[in-house]
């Protein structure tokens, strides 16, 4: 299901996706703050914020870092999980920042942690497969190896323009949230979610059900940034998705694909 985005999100805590105790298993928003302006924390839930873009101070605990992120097709990432109970505040220093912020139960401890980019996985998946046409940066701060403790796996991909990601088509039992940005902003891409086929423009959210595949593409001329946040199921943690096995032929780098291979 896609939530269409807004051109511009509001000054404060944008909710978009409100559905910790429904099938979602978790909440997602963006919080909007210029310089100087607050905003306090205190649920009693596992919570992670992802900047975007912009400059902020994070206080918690004994702890006080400022963190700085040009755009969100940069590499200097940087993300704070913290547990139930731990206290937040953020205060804005610069004009305009951008915050996803999401939100889950979770009864387990565990001491808060910054990602930034020493701390997360970055590859270029796709290399070699499919005459390049599924090439794109993708960076993990959390999963199942990484974070055990959380009920998040996170991170974002970067699309090449006219690229994939997704695909082969695959899916998973555990439900999942992406949030598209675009550069130019006018751009566009395509996603097939289970049968149908759904429009992303710039600061759309899609809900993704289990079970349903969802590979994409990006206009060409545009690079489409993508937010993709698991919630992991209880006993039944993400490790790997399932892919559509007649689509698994590509993912041999020998591959015959049509005009080098004829009819």
């Amino acid at each position: 299901m896609k939530i269409r985005g807004k051109k511009e999100f509001n000054s404060g805590y944008n909710g978009i996706v409100e559905e910790c105790s429904g099938p979602m298993l978790m909440d997602f928003g963006i919080l909007k703050i210029g310089c100087n302006q607050t905003h306090e924390d205190r649920e009693q839930k596992e919570r992670v914020f992802l900047l975007l873009y912009g400059e902020a101070i994070f206080e918690w605990e004994d702890k006080k870092v400022r963190a700085a992120r040009k755009n969100f097709l940069d590499d200097d990432v940087w993300c704070l999980n913290i547990p139930e109970g731990v206290e937040l505040k953020i205060t804005g220093a610069a004009e305009d920042t951008e915050i996803s912020v999401h939100k889950t139960f979770n009864k387990k401890y565990f001491p808060p942690a910054v990602y930034s980019k020493n701390e997360t996985v970055i590859e270029i998946r796709g290399k070699g497969l499919m005459n390049e046409t599924g090439t794109r940066i993708v960076r993990t701060f959390m999963d199942y190896k990484l974070t055990p403790y959380s009920n998040f796996m996170l991170g974002e991909d970067v699309h090449y323009p006219g690229k994939w990601a997704g695909f082969p088509s695959h899916y998973h039992q555990q439900p999942e949230i992406y949030f598209y940005k675009f550069f130019p902003e006018q751009g566009f891409g395509l996603l097939k979610l289970g049968g149908e086929g759904v429009l992303l423009e710039h600061n759309d959210t899609v809900k993704i059900n289990p079970n349903l595949v969802h590979p994409q593409v990006a206009a060409p001329g545009y690079a489409m940034y993508f937010l993709w946040v698991i919630r992991h199921l209880d006993g039944n943690p993400y490790i790997k998705p399932t892919f559509e096995p007649e689509h698994l032929w590509l993912e041999n780098r020998d591959a015959a694909i049509w005009p080098d291979c004829g009819v």
